[in-house]
């Protein structure tokens, strides 16, 4: 009888900075192929391989369980980087950091002492959260019930990260109505991953569906979901604010090819007599605006991410109010920048730049996509009432929950 593959070596990120210089190598590599990644719709089983076994994915494991503990403000940059180089890659372990750190905020000793030493040895997390046809996100038909033992009845969509997960957290309510996440492995008999997802953007994301018919639990799977809202963690707004470093990297990468189009390309127009397409002041305005939007969007990034240390920190309702305004903004600024300079890369490279063969269209087919993900319109709402009124944001949570006001000083 053969023995068994060997596991494969997963490297140990010891600090911040190393964090960086791994991400930024795993980028350059990641970079090259993913136009063909995308237009082919290749999934990137290999690439994902690559990127957990970098350590990057246990990074944020605190150092009291092995980890690194690395700061918000890096994690949001790791993302950003990776996101640049392919946003799909960039969003596959988005879900993955946020259910590394509920487990963090909310999860048993247990829970801890075993899903923090399967993260550390490279298993990788997916996401199913999402239903169909539900009226909101925070409507959950999903059950855990006490049958002669703990069993899971879900069907969820949008799972990304979960064809490319060792384990699946599954987000149900229990016999008592309360919001829980299971973490059920891979392998677990009842347990389904499509592949089906189609959208024109993200292609390589996988994020399909995830049945589960049945599925015996244990206890120790069974995290108390709702813990991670009452009282108010930090929770939903740190995935929001790993979604906003999402659009960032798309944007920077939008730019960074507008920047070779304009450079080597765009042919001038004629109205613009002798001048080189990169010396039209018409596109030197357009660009400059672009750039100081990704310099805002950057500051805006990295001040939501330290706000978010603070109210973790404190714990404090005012805190976490300021850290939730903070990655609204930021959201808003990357929503609308990745749309753009995608949108503008197109328009100032002029139709040359919608052929197939550049693959320039991706940009602002995976920013479209992304951004309708968490949408900003009401998040406008939600910083003007926060200014004018002194009203904190509403609670973001499993449950519905009404708008709260400040307490006058």
């Amino acid at each position: 009888m053969s023995e068994a593959p060997p596991e494969p070596r997963v490297d140990v990120i010891r600090t911040d900075a190393e964090a960086l210089i791994a991400a930024r190598a795993l980028a350059a590599e990641f970079a090259a192929g993913a136009a063909v990644r995308d237009r082919q719709r290749l999934l990137p089983i290999a690439e994902i391989d690559r990127f957990s076994q970098s350590g990057l994915w246990g990074a944020i494991v605190p150092r009291a369980w092995g980890g690194a503990g690395i700061a918000i403000e890096t994690l949001a940059e790791v993302t950003a980087i990776i996101a640049e180089a392919d946003p799909s890659l960039g969003q596959i372990p988005q879900n993955h950091w946020c259910l590394v750190d509920a487990l963090r905020l909310a999860g048993t000793e247990e829970q801890k002492r075993i899903f923090f030493a399967e993260v550390l040895a490279g298993r990788r997390f997916g996401n199913a959260v999402s239903e169909f046809g539900t009226r909101t996100f925070r409507d959950i038909g999903s059950r855990l019930t006490q049958d002669g033992g703990l069993r899971l009845n879900a069907r969820k969509a949008y799972a990304t990260g979960a064809f490319y997960a060792h384990w699946i957290p599954i987000a149900a309510k229990d016999d008592q109505g309360q919001a829980v996440m299971v973490y059920v492995p891979n392998d677990a008999p009842g347990l389904t991953i499509v592949d089906d997802w189609d959208g024109f953007g993200q292609r390589t994301t996988a994020s399909g569906t995830v049945l589960a018919e049945n599925i015996a639990v244990e206890p120790w799977q069974v995290l108390a979901r709702h813990r991670l809202f009452q009282p108010q963690t930090i929770h939903a707004a740190y995935a929001q604010l790993l979604h906003a470093a999402i659009d960032l990297g798309i944007a920077r990468a939008a730019l960074a090819d507008l920047e070779i189009w304009l450079t080597h390309h765009v042919r001038t127009v004629p109205e613009a007599a002798h001048l080189e397409a990169g010396e039209d002041p018409l596109t030197l305005h357009r660009a400059g605006s672009l750039v100081l939007r990704l310099h805002a969007a950057e500051a805006l990034l990295t001040r939501a991410a330290r706000a978010l240390e603070q109210a973790d920190g404190t714990g404090e309702a005012s805190d976490h109010a300021q850290a939730t305004v903070a990655v609204a903004e930021a959201k808003i600024a990357t929503t609308e920048l990745s749309l753009d300079a995608s949108s503008t890369l197109i328009e100032l490279g002029g139709t040359q730049s919608t052929r197939l063969i550049y693959g320039l269209d991706r940009h602002w087919r995976n920013a479209r996509t992304h951004t309708v993900h968490d949408p900003v319109r009401w998040k406008f709402h939600t910083i003007g009432h926060f200014w004018l009124h002194d009203r904190l944001p509403a609670p973001q949570s499993a449950q519905p929950a009404p708008a709260a006001a400040r307490p006058q000083e």
